[in-house]
């Protein structure tokens, strides 16, 4: 690959990185033809984008996004799968889902809200993570709840009062 080529890439990863809110890498290595398509619906199916880049040409696209100080460039060994996406937990899920079945995606890492996740064994935290949708939907709950419990006392009270008077 010529220079201007890896530095076509190493922008375009790198814009796509600034782009997304959320990232993981994975080594997908291992799947045969099918799965890997598999996956890769999965990932379209999800609104999920999944990349295969070199190394070297990610660590400088990640360097451009001022990772250059954090762990993650240890995770940049053997094939590399990124993966980008807007719902943090949405990547935890699938490759879960993919693993039980195949062995494979592994995860490498992930930057998930502004957080660095190192390894295979964070998965079970990230699938945890809640979304922005989540959240606010245990937000609205939080705040009909109370609400509810005002409703369902008048209404209580208000059969009493009728069986009362019905009573009479």
């Amino acid at each position: 690959m010529r220079k201007e080529d890896k530095a076509k890439v190493i922008d375009a990863v790198a814009e796509q990185l600034q782009q997304s809110a959320h990232f993981y890498l994975a080594d997908a290595s291992g799947l045969n033809a099918e799965n890997t398509s598999k996956l890769r619906r999965e990932c379209f199916q999800r609104n999920i984008k999944m990349v295969v880049v070199k190394n070297t040409l990610l660590k400088k696209a990640l360097e451009k996004n001022n990772f250059a100080e954090t762990d993650i460039f240890q995770a940049l060994e053997g094939p590399t799968a990124l993966m980008l996406t807007e719902v943090g937990n949405a990547p935890a899920k699938l490759i879960t889902e993919f693993a039980k079945k195949l062995g494979k995606p592994v995860l490498k890492a992930a930057y998930v809200q502004e957080g660095l996740y190192l390894g295979a064994e964070t998965l079970a935290n990230l699938v945890n993570i809640k979304s922005r949708e989540e959240l606010i939907g245990d937000i609205i709950s939080l705040l009909q709840s109370p609400i509810n419990n005002i409703i369902s006392g008048l209404t209580a009270k208000a059969e009493k009062e009728e069986a009362a008077v019905s009573a009479e």
